[in-house]
């Protein structure tokens, strides 16, 4: 039977335990701090495998450095010295007995270098010895002709030198090439061209000097041969520079100079 609104209304209890709640259970929030965990660890996954990484070399590059990966003293600074050592042989005090390498005719083009730069080429006796020493047989005579005219008559006198290519006495004369570098140009079993950067000094040094020494940059640029056993030499020529700027560097007095030439031994030169 249908209650009228006009009845009394009953109002039921539920036990505690039962009575709903109008805010949600504390084990609700859960779900959310583990969400959070997980997105932390992953990107710091991420984060760890990315610097793991960066440290790796690309797949399609080299790890290791080879021979023709030589490291260099700077980016940009050109070949770095190789592992040839200078020769051991001497004839008449110039290096000889060179590999039968592209680096061994470098090597005998820098030692050449110093040869043709040397004091002795302006005395007539020592200049035939160095000639005889570095040349090839068969070009022995035209470049031994062409080294006579180039070092002396005028030449010598122009820096002071008689005859014979002494200097004044009381003054020393210096004329030492000093190899910067060398760059081969050509190169086969039997022939090479190699250009030796330098930088020489030349003139009288000491107190009445009018020629005092000065420093110069050239480019010899040296044909060679292999004759018998060694390199040899059957053609030259030189041009000016490459030359830096002049550094900012207060000139060595007469005597200062002076003794460094006779102080201070050259070299054997290999690469």
């Amino acid at each position: 039977m249908p209650l009228s609104d006009d009845q009394p209304h009953t109002r039921t209890r539920l036990p505690v335990g039962e009575q709903p709640s109008s805010q949600p259970p504390a084990r609700q929030s859960r779900p959310l701090r583990t969400m959070l965990t997980v997105l932390v660890v992953v990107t710091l996954l991420v984060v760890a495998i990315s610097i793991a990484n960066r440290g790796k070399a690309d797949p399609g590059t080299t790890t290791g450095r080879s021979a023709d990966a030589a490291p260099t003293a700077a980016s940009g600074a050109g070949p770095a010295p190789s592992g040839d050592q200078p020769v051991s042989t001497t004839s008449n005090g110039i290096a000889g007995g060179f590999p039968h390498t592209d680096q061994g005719a470098q090597s005998a083009a820098a030692n050449y270098a110093v040869a043709i730069g040397s004091a002795d080429m302006f005395r007539t006796d020592s200049r035939h010895t160095i000639v005889a020493t570095i040349a090839d047989p068969s070009a022995t005579a035209a470049l031994q002709s062409r080294l006579d005219q180039g070092f002396g008559g005028d030449t010598a006198a122009r820096y002071g030198l008689d005859a014979q290519g002494r200097a004044p006495k009381g003054l020393t004369f210096v004329s030492r090439t000093v190899p910067a570098g060398t760059k081969s140009v050509g190169y086969s079993d039997t022939d090479a061209k190699v250009e030796v950067w330098c930088t020489g000094l030349t003139g009288l040094a000491g107190e009445r000097s009018v020629q005092p020494v000065t420093e110069n940059w050239f480019t010899l640029t040296l044909t060679l041969r292999w004759t018998g056993a060694d390199w040899k030499l059957t053609d030259y020529a030189s041009r000016q520079g490459p030359a830096p700027m002049p550094g900012d560097q207060q000139a060595a007095t007469a005597e200062e100079i002076t003794g460094a030439v006779q102080q201070f031994g050259g070299f054997r030169y290999a690469r």
